[in-house]
Formats: C-alpha cells, structure tokens, sequence
C-alpha cells in the first residue's frame, strides 16, 4: 500500500476548531457585554459641564424638535406618575406590580434590554398588566461615557427586546444616572441629541434615591406630585414596597391621582411593533441566553477541571511519598541475582545511537547479561556497527522490516533468560540500571518493570519542557499507578518482563501503535503486577523540533486510545483486570483525552476572563495555578534527584507547550473518531543521548552472589 493510501489524516476539522473558538468567544464577549461582568461601581454619572439651559432649566419630560432646540412638559397639577428604573427583576418587579395592582395604579417602568431577555415572561405582565413600559439602554450603560453610535445600538436592542416580549413600539427613554434636569449634564445631553433624539426622554422631578436605602419614612416624603424615580432592581428594594404601600393610600386619601407618564401628558398609544422587529428581538433573546448558558457551563466545567486537577496533584504527591519511602527501603537491600537476563533491543535506522546503546548494555555492572540486537530491515549500518563491535554476549538478528512488534517478539525468541529487558535502540542505560531495574522481580506476583527514562537532549525550550514532562507527569503518575496496581504503560526506553507474563499476554501486540502500552494492560489483565522503579536510570533521545514532537506524540496518543478501545472490556472485569479498566483506562481517558479536549474551550475563557473580568481575581487564579504546578515540579525533581535550574520555564511550559499537547489529543480524537490511518512516524536521530554512555555510575550496592 502506498504512502498517499495510508496517511489518510482530516484536515477540515482544523478549521471547524478555528470557526467554533472564534464563535465561543464571541458569545462568551457578548456574554461579557451584557451581563458588565467585573464592571460592578465603575459606571458613575457624567459630571462636567452642565447642559443646555432649555434641558436643565426645563420640565422632566423634555424633546428634541427637528430643529435642535429643546422643549418640554411638566405633569398636570396633583398629578404622580411613579417610575421604576433597571428592571425587570424576578422578585422585586413582581412585589412592585402586586402593591400598585392593590391600589389600582398603574406606573411607568424604564426596563434594561438585558434583563428584559432574561425575563421577557416578567416584561409581559408589566404590559398585560397596563403599566407603561420605556427603555433604559440594553446594558445600563453609563450615556455621557460612550459613542453615539454605542447609545443607538443600545436603545435599538433594548426597543426589540421589548418587542419580542410582547410590548409596543417604545416612545419613552430614561437614561441611566440620569435625574432631575437640573442634573443634566452637557455630555448626557449630547449623548441623548446623537444617539436617541427620536424618543421623549424622561428625567424626574423628585428622585427618592431608594437605591442607597434611605429607610421607609424617606422614600416616602419624596413621593410627591410630578415625576417620581424609583427602582425595581438592582439590590435590596424591601423598603421601596413598604413605601409605596404607605404613600398611595395616603396620597389618594388625599385626592391624588396615579398615572403613567404618557396619560398624564395625554399621549397616544403607542403603536403595536412590527413583526421584523420582534423577529430581531427575539434572535438577540437567543444569543444573549446561549452566550449566558456558555458563560455559566465554561464557569462550570473551568471550575470542575481545576478541582480535578488540583485533586490530581495531591493524589500524586501522596501516592509518590508513599512510593518513595517504599523504593527507598527496597534499594536499601543489597541486589539480588536473578539468573540470566535478555536484554532485547529493536532496531530501525539507528546509526546514530546503537554503539551507545550496546556498550551501556554490557557494561552493566549485572554479572549475566546478553544482549540481542534485532536489525529490523534497516537502510543504514546499523547491523553492521554493532557486529564490528565484537563484544561478547551480543547477537545480531537480521530481519525484513516488519514493524517494531514483530522485532521484539522475534528477539524474545531467540533469547535465553527467564527475565527479559525491552530497550529502545536509542536509550543509554545507566551502568547500574539493569540490576535496579530487575530487583522487584524477587516478588514472584511482579510481571513487568518500568525503568526511569530520563530526555538526554534537555537544552532549549523544548527540550527543558521535555525533560520537566517526563519527570513530572510521566514518573509522578507511574508511582501513583503502582500504588493502584494499575500501571498501563511500561515505556519502550527501558522496561523489564518476566517470560511467564508475555506468554501470558500473548507476545507483543502489533495491533496499535502504542505497542508498549497495548502490551502493558494486557500484562496487567493477565493477573500480574507491574511496578516502577525510580532507580532504573536510561536516557533517550527527545524530540529536538515542533515538528518531530508532534509527530511523535502524535503516535503516542493515537496508539494510546487504541490501547484504550482494545481493552475498554476490562472496565467491566473483576480483580487484576478491573483495576486496569476503572483505575487506568479510567485515568487515561479523564486526564489524556476528557480534559485535553476540553482545554481549548477554557482557555477561550481565560482571554474572556481578561478581557471581561477582574484582572486581580484572573492574575491570583492563574498564578496560584502556576504555583501549585512549579511546587510540584520541584518535588518531583527532587525524588528524581534532579536540579532545579529548569523550573524557570514552567510558565512558558503551561502557556506554549501544553498547547501543543492539547492539540495532538484533539487531532488523534477525530482521527479515531473518522476511522483513519496513522503511518508510523519514526524520529531523525542525532546520538544525543551518547553523551551518558560512559558516565559516572550512580552509588553502587553489593549484589548478592550468584551462587554459581
């Protein structure tokens, strides 16, 4: 088959990924918009220069003629017309409307667009009810503060949000802040000139400022004939339904009358409004409320990841004490001798590192040792270096190619010993690695080993961030999973197996292309343990460019879920088997594919978050984050017994790198999800990992005798 008919990898969903990012952040910012999240205090009333004296010096009721000049209408004589202002609410709008329904008076309601969205069934019985309703802007903004063209948009959404809860064209507006004339300032009547002159704006004659709560006897007094301004939202409003349920009895004791603004000035009717503009209304209804159920989802699933991952942490830091105490008592042992060891090393194209790689292998400092190199079909020498090399105990095994599987399983039958080595053909082992690495095996429960694979090239961002990856995330869960007898993944850079659990799992699998992890859980769901050992030291070769680490965990993952799929059974199984299913795919699935998938979108919530909300309460949140991660960090570094130097780039790390991770779980998702092909990616080696080969061995322990 050739190349073109196996790479058969989508490329739309990148831009479907693109389209619907660029779409959740534009809800999340209408969202943002709408609802003034962080802005609570900042919108204050526009002080300066007072406006012109036909506004200030006027009437409450004041219009813009055609010809720029100002006219307006005071109420009739013992006339009240009370006004509410920010409405509707769902507690205190309803409270309004059953106090002025007692007394049979109907008021004026100045509703913001916004809330008229939300509760469009509460605007509704405003109207049913035969109250006035006028508009107070769509989002309460501050007039005198904005463009006029920001005010238009305004009015117009809050004019359709009316109309498509069921009310009139509108004809009245209220500014926010705004007050009595004599308030007015030159910059609100500005704003009112060029983004609203069609509508009769509404100021007030007596302003209760029920808003601070003032007390009851207050609010009161202040209600007198004229144009009363009051509020059904926005806070507490208890004491303005105890006062209107004192003042209008006893104003109309008195012979006063109640009545809308548009009766007292003996206006028409507004007219019913168009269908087009009920048809606007109701699309921004939907907007705003998909873009509000996003808001509160992301808030949500933003909130449960970081518990999660928080939860992740601590569970990881306890188990690795736990473990650590545990491998620190079994080093203290003196080694034991466990008979032959084969030590089997598939090789593809690997010129640049299998001389490093062999020689750390027999010079180990075990006493029984043999080494089979399988050369699966390669282009280059690898063959031949390592058969000039001469050295005892070491067999070439020359084959086509037929993938890294079939090299493995072809070295484990040509090796003798009862305990075999799994090694990458670019790992350099430490020269006590293989007897650390086979000590568990005393355990006669122990199936397989995972070793301690260390990135050699750990220059530069990328291999720093590497190097970070592997010592956090790959040994921290490793000596969580062992706690949890659940172990998925015995790496191919350095991992030990009994003969008995790979012919119980049936050899090395070359149905995925993760074949160490596939291998693995099936070790695990044949009965046997796994474990890791921390002192098992090997160094591998990382990848040295963007392109290459994508490639490479580009495989990785996409194997991984194979693994996953092939032994999704497990997760219904009892004993060895179970533990793997709900334990480690478990994990795998939540922490390797769940929450990656999800990262995308909560990072759009972050930008969100900057652009919308308190920037203290965002830099604490990420920075508390950030903290947690680089603890850790330097505690795993310190089990590792590593420097600390490289932690100064873990910032970089969670704000480029782990990107980069969160975009090749997305790309192995669709492709599994499609049914598609991935071709074995393999690395272009440069031998970095050479410069290990004749290190300084760690502090050796006596091993016991052979005995033979």
């Amino acid at each position: 088959m050739g190349k073109r008919a196996l790479r058969r990898e989508p490329r739309a969903h990148w831009a479907l990924l693109v389209l619907a990012m660029l779409v959740l952040f534009a809800g999340l910012c209408f969202n943002g918009y709408v609802t003034g999240a962080g802005a609570e205090g900042t919108h204050v009333p526009v002080e300066g220069a007072p406006g012109p004296a036909a506004a200030t010096e006027g009437a409450a009721v004041q219009r813009l003629e055609p010809d720029g000049t100002v006219t307006s209408r005071a109420l009739p004589a013992r006339t009240i017309a009370l006004t509410f202002d920010d409405g509707p609410d769902p507690a205190w709008t309803p409270a309004v409307l059953e106090v002025l329904a007692r007394y049979r008076v109907h008021a004026t309601f100045f509703q913001v667009g916004a809330q008229i969205n939300r509760y469009p069934e509460i605007t509704r019985r405003v109207v049913d009810a035969g109250h006035e309703v006028g508009l107070h802007t769509f989002t309460h903004v501050a007039a005198g503060t904005v463009p006029a063209w920001r005010l238009e948009a305004e009015v117009k959404l809050t004019a359709n949000a009316l109309a498509a809860a069921g009310g009139p064209q509108a004809t009245l507006l209220r500014l926010p802040y705004s007050a009595t004339p004599r308030a007015e300032s030159a910059a609100e009547y500005d704003a009112w000139r060029r983004g609203a002159p069609g509508y009769l704006q509404v100021l007030a004659d007596h302003d209760t400022e029920d808003w601070r709560r003032p007390g009851v006897p207050a609010i009161v007094r202040a209600i007198r004939p004229g144009v009363v301004m009051l509020h059904d939202s926005g806070g507490d409003r208890a004491q303005t339904i105890a006062a209107l349920d004192q003042a209008i009895p006893r104003l109309q004791a008195k012979g006063y009358r109640f009545v809308t603004v548009s009766e007292a000035l003996g206006l028409p009717r507004p007219p019913a409004a168009a269908a087009a503009q009920k048809w606007r209304g109701l699309a921004v209804r939907v907007a705003q409320n998909t873009a509000g159920w996003l808001a509160g989802a992301l808030t949500v699933v933003m909130t449960v990841a970081a518990g999660i991952g928080l939860l992740r942490l601590l569970i990881q830091l306890v188990t690795a004490r736990v473990h650590w105490r545990r491998a620190r008592a079994r080093h203290e042992r003196p080694l034991a001798y466990l008979g032959l060891v084969s030590v089997v090393v598939p090789a593809y194209n690997e010129a640049a590192n299998i001389e490093a790689t062999v020689r750390s292998l027999i010079g180990n400092d075990y006493p029984d040792i043999e080494v089979v190199v399988v050369d699966d079909g390669s282009s280059d020498d690898t063959a031949g270096i390592v058969e000039r090399l001469g050295l005892p105990r070491v067999r070439v095994i020359r084959q086509p190619n037929a993938g890294k599987p079939a090299a493995l399983n072809t070295g484990i039958r040509h090796s003798h010993g009862q305990i075999l080595v799994l090694v990458d053909g670019d790992t350099v082992f430490a020269p006590d690695a293989v007897g650390r690495l086979i000590q568990p095996f005393t355990d006669p429960e122990i199936g397989a080993v995972s070793g301690n694979t260390k990135v050699a090239n750990r220059t530069g961002l990328l291999g720093r961030w590497q190097h970070l990856e592997y010592v956090i995330g790959f040994n921290l869960d490793r000596r969580m999973f062992e706690i949890a007898r659940c172990m998925p993944t015995v790496p191919g850079a350095i991992g030990a197996f009994r003969r008995a659990a790979i012919q119980d799992a049936g050899g090395v699998s070359g149905e995925t292309l993760a074949e160490d992890t596939d291998f693995t859980m099936a070790v695990l769901r044949a009965g046997w343990h796994v474990v890791y050992e921390p002192a098992a030291i090997a160094w591998t070769e990382a990848p040295a460019t963007v392109r290459q680490l994508w490639r490479q965990r580009y495989r990785w993952c996409y194997g991984t879920m194979q693994a996953m799929w092939k032994h999704r059974d497990t997760v219904l199984r009892r004993g060895p088997a179970g533990r793997l299913g709900r334990r480690g795919i478990g994990y795998l699935l939540l922490f390797q594919v769940l929450l990656p998938i999800t990262a995308p979108m909560i990072d759009v919530y972050g930008v969100y978050g900057l652009l919308f909300l308190s920037p203290l309460k965002v830099a604490a949140v990420w920075s508390g984050f950030t903290a947690a991660q680089v603890a850790t960090a330097a505690i795993a570094l310190r089990m590792d017994r590593e420097r600390y130097g490289p932690l100064w780039t873990l910032p970089l790390q969670q704000i480029v790198y782990r990107q980069l991770m969160y975009l090749v779980v997305i790309q192995s998702t669709v492709m599994a999800l499609v049914g598609g092909r991935l071709r074995w990616h393999r690395m272009v080696r440069i031998g970095a990992a050479q410069q290990y080969a004749a290190g300084p061995p760690t502090a050796a322990v006596p091993m016991e005798s052979p005995g033979r």
